[in-house]
């Protein structure tokens, strides 16, 4: 039966027409722009599913009514809906499956298995309305479902090119190919049996078909209301987190497998590209210096070994990798990579900081520093060594002369050159590495020792030293002689500030497993700025000294993993604190108790 148009007949089209472009805006709503992943993915496309199949399904009832087809309502009626469900849910779990732009395969094959669940529905119908005989003209099926795959295939594209701005165009694409599909099937359609209008409407189905309708109406509607609150909510966060993502200005960019899924406008700005594409779906070794090929690998494997339940979230420690931007520029970065899961698959998240100004100004400053020490280094040198070179070069041009004896220059020369030798000597200390043997030694030992060494010009000075070695052997694991020059360099210091005479005490016990040594001077003391200074090379607040004995100092109890604490006050005096770790030993040690305490004579 070839269909015909009055006026009835075109308001019945036009409200099918309007249900199905109602239903087609719904399910391209929920399923969220074709790209977007949502939590409850399955319940999604199953309500569009079902929402699009009730459209079409409720479009079938209305444009039998426009062609007055014998029509009546059962149970075998729900089953065209349900066959047309289950279609559209394949169709749309293919077109959207692994969450990319489905590319033009994937849109045509989606649309033909949507087509063939329109038109299972539309032959189903004549079935289960008992329309008797009919017969099925197969070239109007054809051109009736050629224009639906069309339309069909376009809006897929359409609405996966440029999502919700093309959504209105492409319902409509899909209610005119459903409806055309829909006309020229019944167009080809041939039935035995019909009724006239009138005897149509005193049908007892009349009620219920009309009850099904509005039930279908109010289904289509309410999710029509669930899916756009759905999709503004969820459009709303999404372009939270894009104008987040974008406007950072670290490159953030996402890393499937080992090629690049996506990356923000500072990456591509960093990479020196202009679009994403250039980037996108390239592995991510093309871009990252060859030599951190095997860094990078080793954070991205463990990703590709996981996945579920059994893969590892949670950030990585920042790591420094250098890229080649497509320019060929290499740029020296600060990376976090965080795990993740993008519809269902493992992904690395990376932030990724450029830091190659931050590594110039470090490799400047670095410089400047090693430039600021030589220079203070040379310039110390060359006073402390100049002041002993020129009382040399004065008594030699007085023993060319031949004006003076020379006799009583030689012990001044000879103390000129000792000193000279002495500053090489702590120099070469404390710029070349030099092999010690080193041995398990006691302390009280060492000290004793530089008590006995020093007790002589404490007399001098009228100082009297006192010293508590404590009961126990304090073991450490180190150069007997370099710790001795320790303990040497403090003891001569604190008897030489004390000009007035006075009394020095040295105090040795275990704290915390370690052997902490103290030498207490009574002493002017020394102010904070002064303290802040101690240990710099040729900082010294004596008129012969070179400030190089404190620095040799700190040098050795550093490399024997201990350290070294000064406090004092002025007026009062200063004590020096020297902590080196304990071991346990058990030889005995050969320190005797003196007889009696050092003093002065």
């Amino acid at each position: 039966m070839k269909p015909y148009l009055t006026i009835d007949h075109l308001i019945y089209l036009l409200l099918a027409f309007i249900i199905t472009t109602f239903s087609s805006y719904t399910m391209l709503s929920m399923t969220g722009g074709l790209q977007r992943t949502r939590p409850g993915r399955l319940f999604w496309l199953t309500g569009a599913a079902a929402v699009f199949a009730l459209g079409v399904w409720s479009m079938h009832f209305v444009g039998m009514l426009a062609y007055d087809y014998v029509m009546t309502v059962g149970a075998l009626t729900v089953l065209p809906l349900i066959v047309t469900t289950i279609s559209a849910l394949f169709a749309l779990s293919f077109l959207l499956r692994g969450g990319h732009p489905a590319s033009i395969l994937r849109q045509l094959t989606a649309s033909s298995i949507l087509t063939a669940g329109v038109l299972l529905l539309h032959l189903m119908g004549l079935l289960t309305h008992r329309l008797g005989h009919f017969r099925v003209d197969p070239i109007y099926i054809c051109v009736g479902a050629l224009c639906f795959l069309s339309a069909t295939v376009a809006a897929f594209h359409l609405h996966a090119k440029y999502g919700g701005k093309f959504r209105p165009l492409c319902s409509l694409l899909l209610a005119c190919g459903t409806l055309a599909l829909h006309v020229l099937s019944l167009a080809g359609t041939t039935v035995s049996r019909t009724m006239s209008p009138p005897d149509y409407r005193l049908d007892d189905y009349v009620m219920l078909m009309g009850l099904l309708l509005v039930l279908a109406a109010i289904v289509i509607f309410a999710f029509s209301i669930i899916a756009w609150v759905a999709d503004r909510r969820y459009g709303l966060i999404n372009e939270r987190y894009r104008l987040i993502v974008e406007n950072s200005i670290d490159t953030i960019a996402v890393i499937s497998g080992s090629n690049w899924e996506f990356i923000n406008r500072s990456g591509r700005r960093m990479f020196e590209i202009q679009n994403e594409s250039e980037m996108v779906g390239r592995s991510v070794y093309e871009f990252l210096y060859s030599g951190h090929h095997e860094r990078m690998s080793a954070y991205l494997r463990p990703t590709l070994r996981r996945s579920g339940k059994e893969r590892r979230r949670g950030e990585s420690p920042p790591i420094e990798l250098d890229w080649v931007t497509v320019k060929g520029r290499l740029i020296s970065t600060e990376v976090i990579l965080s795990e993740s899961t993008f519809v269902g698959k493992p992904i690395v998240v990376v932030i990724i900081r450029d830091i190659s100004e931050r590594k110039k100004n470090e490799e400047l400053l670095i410089n400047s520093e090693k430039l600021y020490v030589a220079g203070q280094l040379a310039a110390g040198i060359a006073h402390e060594i100049r002041n002993p070179l020129t009382s040399l070069k004065g008594f030699l041009q007085l023993m060319a002369s031949g004006r003076s004896s020379s006799a009583g220059y030689f012990d001044i020369m000879k103390s000129e050159l000792s000193r000279i030798e002495t500053i090489v000597s702590e120099l070469l200390m404390l710029s070349k590495p030099q092999v010690y043997e080193m041995d398990f030694a006691d302390v009280r030992v060492m000290m004793l020792d530089t008590v006995l060494l020093l007790e002589s010009q404490a007399a001098l000075y009228g100082i009297e030293i006192k010293a508590d070695y404590g009961d126990n052997p304090l073991w450490i694991y180190g150069v007997d002689s370099q710790v001795k020059q320790v303990f040497i360099n403090v003891l001569k210091n604190a008897i030489e500030v004390m000009q007035d005479g006075g009394e020095i005490g040295i105090g040795l016990r275990r704290e915390d497993g370690e052997a902490v040594i103290s030498v207490i001077d009574r002493g002017p003391g020394i102010d904070e700025e002064q303290l802040a200074k101690m240990g710099q090379p040729f900082y010294t607040t004596k008129d012969k000294g070179t400030g190089l004995g404190l620095m040799v100092s700190y040098k050795i109890v550093d490399n024997h993993k201990g350290r070294i604490r000064v406090s004092s006050e002025l007026g009062i005096g200063t004590t020096f604190e020297i902590r080196l770790p304990c071991r346990s030993h058990n030889a005995r040690s050969s320190f005797r108790e003196p007889e009696a305490p050092a003093s002065a004579g």
